[in-house]
């Protein structure tokens, strides 16, 4: 039967210097579907609960879904792998070409294990694969290495996914780059790459996407851009990408300052688009194929910056390395995004760790640096502190180089009281001290602090949830939302989707691409139970790698300390607030007080787990 799935994993083992090719199991499409679906099944079955995520028997995959390659708006590809920055379940998402890429070379997913003894990048051209030396290329940049390998194979069209010198020092939130200028960004999946010897993968195929119903699937097509082309939110994803919720997120006291002790920014509007238009910006650029074209394409024009290319600066990382650390030259904050991409490090993390790490040495726990006055403000000491952790300097760069968690446990001295992530992974730049189900969303996230896992903060400040009325503030009727977005998220992310593609495109929709592209008839309540069959499953991945309920919690600053400044001044989200929503959630998820799934859960999601009883 035609389909958009090719049936086919690669499956390549560095230390033996092997790949083979192995089909996928019906009953894993039946069941995950794709994307995160396949990683987060294929990661519990392969993968020893205590297994080091540096050791070369940890697994390193790139999935697609099964709309991945065709005209669907649906072009993105998942890292998934085990966190060495918070020891359990990673699932990070890219855009750009890499992942289309992987699907037209044959495969549904590539699934990478062991360790090269010397330096080696992957080729695969169709069903020819080799693993070659990259002797030559250690220790360049994400972008320089990129360059290297498409003149070595010689041909600029090739897709790559490759790491910097961050990857290669093992900082423990370093990304993988993919094409172009697009990142598995959070949780250390680059060094998970750098651990095993691999600077990169680089992937050419020849083979076209074919679908079950190729007409049918075109009216499904047609339809989606139709509903993207009606959302008022796409459109200004079109116009402003996430720039535009800079001064969104200052006006209702969600955006961090100063280590999140403050939720709003004087200075917040030079980072957001109009900052960035003026100083950045020269035209729209998008993934491939993607209709919504949220990114942008320019260069510095002015100061001591001036001709650097940069894209986009997003808004986590206007607000994490701008806002965050009181820089409100949007330029600057472009130039150290910019060293983070090369560097193939994590901006989202970078800029939460050396928040922290300005605020230790203001606080007297940490010295500056020689030459270096460490201090909120200070372009010179971000720079520094960029180069040194993704550099492996001793000192100040290899204590940061491991997250702020790492950082705090090793100061000590009351440090941990402004280290601001969820269960080890730095927290975004959404402080939720005014949304109390985005604090939920923090607290029992798979992969720790993220807001990509469900976002109720748009529902939670217009009061409004499929009819009920919340108040932003109060814990109450906070679960059942969150729950319902996280399963909903999950479920679609094994499409694998645009995010973005979200706020236009319903349910009906995207379960009729995929039942147009696969032939298999799915209704729209199918995303909510994949979904939570992949949440029950990734929850019982972390119970198994020694993750309790006292890690569902928030950091101590959004605990202890009452919001100082917004429309939400005074208010914290407390003990009492977080135990209740807590049990309140576990309850509705079908898991027993202390977070684990009841068997009648995982029976009725037809989870099989006894190796973890």
């Amino acid at each position: 039967m035609v389909e958009a799935y090719t049936n086919k994993l690669l499956v390549i083992d560095l230390s033996l210097e092997s790949h083979e090719t192995i089909n996928v199991p019906e009953s894993l499409k039946q069941e995950y579907l794709g994307g995160k679906g396949f990683g987060a099944k294929l990661l519990f079955d392969g993968l020893a609960p205590g297994t080091d995520p540096l050791d070369p028997d940890n697994l390193l995959m790139f999935m697609t879904g099964p709309l991945t390659g065709t005209m669907a708006p649906a072009m993105r590809g998942c890292v998934v792998t085990k966190s060495p920055l918070t020891g359990i379940f990673l699932d990070s998402y890219f855009g750009g070409s890499f992942a289309p890429e992987i699907k037209y070379a044959g495969y549904d997913g590539l699934i990478i294990k062991g360790a090269a003894k010397k330096p080696v990048f992957i080729w695969i051209d169709d069903d020819r694969v080799e693993i070659r030396s990259a002797k030559g290329i250690w220790g360049t940049d994400a972008l320089e290495s990129n360059r290297l390998i498409k003149q070595e194979l010689g041909d600029g069209s090739i897709k790559i996914a490759g790491i910097g010198q961050a990857g290669e020092n093992l900082v423990s939130y370093a990304l993988i780059a993919c094409e172009y200028n697009r990142q598995a960004g959070r949780g250390g999946a680059g060094a998970v790459m750098g651990s095993k010897n691999l600077k990169a993968v680089a992937i050419r195929g020849t083979n076209p996407v074919k679908v079950y119903d190729a007409d049918g699937f075109t009216r499904a097509c047609e339809k989606a851009f139709r509903q993207l082309e009606k959302s008022p939110d796409v459109e200004g994803f079109r116009r402003t990408g996430t720039a535009g919720s800079v001064e969104f997120a200052n006006e209702t006291g969600l955006l961090p300052h100063k280590n999140y002790q403050n939720g709003t920014f004087s200075k917040a509007s030079n980072l957001a688009d109009k900052g960035q238009s003026k100083h950045l910006w020269l035209g729209s650029n998008a993934c491939m194929g993607c209709p919504i074209r949220c990114s942008k394409i320019g260069a510095i024009r002015t100061g001591r910056y001036k001709g650097v290319v940069t894209d986009i600066v997003e808004y986590e990382s206007a607000g994490l390395m701008g806002s965050n650390l009181d820089i409100s030259d949007v330029r600057a904050v472009a130039h150290l995004v910019k060293l983070c991409d090369c560097y193939g490090m994590d901006s989202m993390s970078t800029g939460s760790v050396i928040g922290f790490a300005m605020e230790a040495c203001e606080k007297g726990l940490i010295p500056s640096p020689q030459g270096i006055d460490l201090k909120f403000g200070s372009i010179e000491a971000a720079e520094y502190l960029i180069r040194a952790i993704a550099e492996g300097k001793e000192g100040l760069g290899e204590l940061l180089s491991r997250g702020v968690k790492s950082a705090a446990e090793r100061i000590g001295r009351g440090a941990d009281a402004f280290a601001v992530h969820t269960k080890g992974l730095e927290s975004p730049a959404w402080g939720p001290r005014g949304v109390s189900g985005m604090g939920l969303a923090y607290m029992t996230t798979d992969r720790g602090g993220c807001h990509q896992r469900g976002f109720p903060i748009g529902y939670e400040l217009t009061g409004q949830w499929e009819g009920q009325t919340l108040d932003p503030l109060s814990p109450e009727g906070k679960a059942v939302m969150v729950a319902s977005l996280q399963n909903y998220s999950a479920g679609t992310d094994t499409l694998v989707k645009c995010d973005f593609g979200s706020y236009g495109i319903c349910a009906d929709t995207y379960a009729e691409l995929f039942s147009t592209a696969t032939g298999r008839q799915i209704t729209p309540e199918m995303f909510m139970e994949t979904g939570e069959r992949i949440w029950n499953l990734t929850r019982l991945f972390n119970l198994a790698e020694g993750m309790d309920s006292s890690k569902d919690t928030l950091p101590r600053r959004f605990v202890e300390e009452p919001l100082p400044d917004g429309p939400s001044k005074g208010h914290r989200i407390s003990k009492k607030d977080m135990a209740y929503m807590k049990q309140e959630y576990y309850k509705i998820r079908g898991w027993n007080e202390n977070g684990v799934p009841l068997d009648k859960t995982l029976q009725r999601l037809r989870i099989q787990y006894a190796q973890f009883n």
